[in-house]
């Protein structure tokens, strides 16, 4: 029996950050590489990724990706709000409270966890909420690094140039990582779970 899960609104908006996301972190390397400053590879290492002087290269495919990510993104907070699928993501108080006993149960040092019925588990919302406020913070991060004169209110705001460069770099790397869990998770629920991210439903058994 199948079990619609997700819609083809939700799948599509959820495809296109992974090419995204991985094109603007390639993009974003060329363009750090280009500041010795930041170059923290050794030399052999950063020879043969053929890192050196690809700074325009990388400037053109990270501002181009960026407005797919950021409509993208747009687009997808705009469907929550419509759709009223944000109150199957974002965190309510009882989730917080639920969150400890459901870690432990979930690494099987509680016997019972809490009685949860909801699509999303209090550790998933967490997650994905913080991944659509990374996402914000990124474009945000990367808009004051962009244009520091003409957004000078937001790039003071973010503590000056250099500290929204190194938040950039930090959210990019809590980004990548949580993509690893989510990867991980994923993979640990099973089969089914994937596929009703790629066609919309689960096969549940009669």
């Amino acid at each position: 029996m199948n079990n619609q899960k997700h819609s083809v609104l939700k799948r599509c908006f959820h495809w296109i950050n992974v090419p995204s996301l991985a094109i603007m972190a390639w993009s974003g390397i060329l363009i750090y590489w280009a500041h010795q400053a930041y170059v923290i590879l050794p030399k052999i290492l950063v020879d043969k990724l053929n890192l050196h002087h690809r700074l325009a290269e990388g400037m053109g495919w990270h501002f181009l990706v960026m407005w797919i990510f950021a409509l993208n993104g747009l687009g997808y907070c705009l469907y929550l709000i419509l759709s009223g699928d944000w109150r199957n993501i974002f965190p309510r108080k009882k989730d917080f409270q639920e969150l400890l006993p459901f870690v432990l149960h979930d690494l099987k040092i509680l016997k019972t966890g809490p009685d949860l019925r909801e699509i999303y588990n209090p550790a998933q919302k967490m997650a994905y909420t913080s991944a659509i406020l990374m996402g914000a913070g990124l474009i945000l991060t990367g808009a004051a690094i962009f244009k520091p004169v003409q957004l000078g209110w937001l790039t003071s705001l973010l503590g000056g140039y250099e500290a929204a460069r190194l938040e950039h770099f930090i959210l990019l790397v809590a980004i990548f990582l949580f993509f690893i869990v989510h990867i991980l998770q994923v993979m640990r629920s099973g089969w089914n779970n994937f596929r009703a991210m790629v066609v919309g439903h689960e096969i549940e058994k009669e």
